[in-house]
């Protein structure tokens, strides 16, 4: 490819946050299911919170302790921001507010007349809202719920892409703010542009970091007629990114890209798991980014809907290099578990492909395998959630990314399965927020605290992981999504020690399997690993 001078990249650092009404947003905020539960029962009211008592968001958020609670971090100089974004979101959002009060009302409908017989007559009590976008349903034991026809709702006004807009600017270290508990007011820095997650514009963005365009190019592509100030200058330099190194790779190769992302390599293959990719801005703990990834990703694979596993951050900005995306199957119309495959389809993504549990993929050097994934998610009925067990050039490496291992004889029906096992990644965040700290907008009835303190969103400690280990027998075991390097703090507001327990965990795990003769290790910052 030749240059012209007036050629220019977007740099490594460019930072590209996707938002919804202004908060960051997650697949959550992309279902029209699950987007007006958030908006009602957790964004107004964190912001009418602010406004009654700024002054107790202030001292929440200057107590580390308190990062990643219910408080805005801001000043008392944002209130009159935050008044203004309160009354557009009221006004901007009716429909979605006037959704999430009728959930919550046919909710108690159903509680109080739901007693076993037909539900056919309490369709005339069904509110307008949710008129002809529901089914009412019983499970086995006679217990009422309510099933949304969620691609329909797709169809209708709950679904709003004008709320939808993506955030640039650039970032120079790994100390971003938690980003889930406080909106993006206009006055903040950098260029909000008012675009869907599925503009086709985006993919000629971010195509810039490895192929250089004149500056023209990248503004018309995004529908920019000015320069914003010289906001949307400073995202591009005149400077390629760092030399890659070469990809003669002789068998499997794995690299480890932080938190749940890891990248499965052959010369034919290659495989991304739960992107979440650091920024490259030259500062901070070692690390693998944009440039270290292919020209093409084979098959990109999402264990499950959290945050920090399906982050559309990184996903939006690699869309234009992935082929296929396999997500878990849902449990179809739940309101705890909206569909992934809707929710990336309507981001833009092409290929989207549904595995069932133990079914398999076939990959062009082996096959990926849905392996079934209990617990951490605060014991909620959803059923998008899988482990992958993927098989290249005759290796197979066990990917359990959350999943609890508390059911040890799960591992003994699926012994035979899995096989000769290589490697096993295991995730150890064996702490865990309480259910509520995720899906308490979800909630239309009070939890009891001691209820939900004991439904934790953790995955394993030491003895539940060595409860794979002894039943799969895995010939290597690394400890990895445990949310540790300083880049992650915005997504997880994790802070370990060498006393937090998932550390003291994951050490006693790495010890007991070194007992054994089985080679361990807990992955951190960049790291590869080959299987010849």
């Amino acid at each position: 490819m030749t240059r012209s001078s007036s050629d220019v990249y977007l740099r490594q650092n460019a930072l590209a946050e996707p938002l919804y009404n202004r908060w960051y947003a997650w697949p959550y905020l992309v279902s029209p299911v699950t987007a007006p539960m958030y908006v009602g029962n957790l964004h107004l009211r964190l912001m009418e919170s602010f406004l009654a008592n700024p002054q107790g968001h202030v001292a929440a958020s200057k107590n580390p302790a308190m990062r990643g609670g219910p408080f805005l971090n801001f000043d008392e100089s944002k209130v009159p921001g935050v008044a203004r974004l309160l009354e557009e979101t009221r006004r901007q959002a009716a429909p979605l507010l006037e959704f999430a009060d009728a959930v919550r009302d046919l909710t108690r409908i159903l509680t109080t007349r739901g007693d076993g017989s037909s539900l056919q007559p309490l369709y005339c009590a069904v509110p307008e809202p949710l008129k002809g976008f529901v089914e009412l349903v019983y499970d086995v034991n006679n217990q009422p719920a309510i099933r949304f026809l969620e691609p329909l709702l797709y169809r209708s006004r709950y679904y709003d892409e004008g709320a939808q807009s993506i955030a640039l600017s650039v970032v120079d270290d790994d100390d971003r703010p938690f980003v889930f508990s406080t909106p993006r007011l206009e006055e903040n820095e950098g260029l909000c542009l008012r675009l869907p997650y599925r503009h086709e514009g985006l993919d000629r963005l971010f195509r810039m970091r490895e192929e250089p365009k004149p500056l023209g190019f990248a503004r018309e592509a995004l529908g920019l007629s000015d320069s914003a100030n010289g906001r949307f200058e400073r995202l591009f330099t005149d400077q390629p990114p760092r030399a890659t190194e070469c990809r003669d790779i002789s068998g499997v190769r794995v690299r480890y890209f932080g938190h749940a992302c890891l990248l499965i390599e052959t010369r034919e293959t290659s495989i991304l798991t739960d992107p979440v990719i650091a920024y490259d801005h030259g500062n901070g703990v070692p690390r693998f980014g944009f440039a270290d990834l292919p020209r093409k990703i084979d098959y990109l694979l999402i264990t499950h809907a959290h945050q920090d596993h399906c982050m559309l951050e990184t996903l939006l900005q690699l869309r234009h290099k992935v082929g296929h995306v396999i997500v878990p199957r849902n449990n179809g119309g739940g309101l705890a578990d909206p569909s992934l495959r809707l929710a990336l389809e309507r981001s833009g993504f092409e290929n989207v492909s549904e595995i069932d549990e133990l079914g398999s993929i076939e990959a062009p050097d082996g096959s990926i395998t849905s392996i079934p994934f209990l617990g951490e998610h605060g014991d909620l009925n959803i059923r998008s959630k899988t482990t992958y067990l993927v098989r290249l050039l005759g290796k197979s490496l066990l990917f359990c990314a959350d999943s609890n291992a508390f059911e040890p004889r799960l591992y003994d029906h699926l012994r035979d399965l899995v096989g000769d096992l290589d490697a096993a990644f295991i995730g150890m965040e064996c702490a865990g927020a309480p259910m509520s700290w995720l899906y308490g907008p979800l909630l239309t009835a009070p939890l009891a605290r001691r209820m939900d303190q004991s439904r934790r969103l953790d995955a394993s400690d030491c003895e539940r992981a060595m409860g794979l280990v002894t039943r799969l027998r895995p010939h290597a075991v690394y400890v990895y999504a445990m949310g540790s390097e300083p880049w992650l703090t915005y997504l997880t507001s994790i802070h370990y020690t060498e006393q937090s327990r998932p550390i003291v965990q994951s050490r006693a795990l790495v010890e007991a399997c070194l007992g054994l003769g089985v080679p361990a290790v807990a992955l951190f910052g960049k790291n590869e690993m080959s299987f010849a």
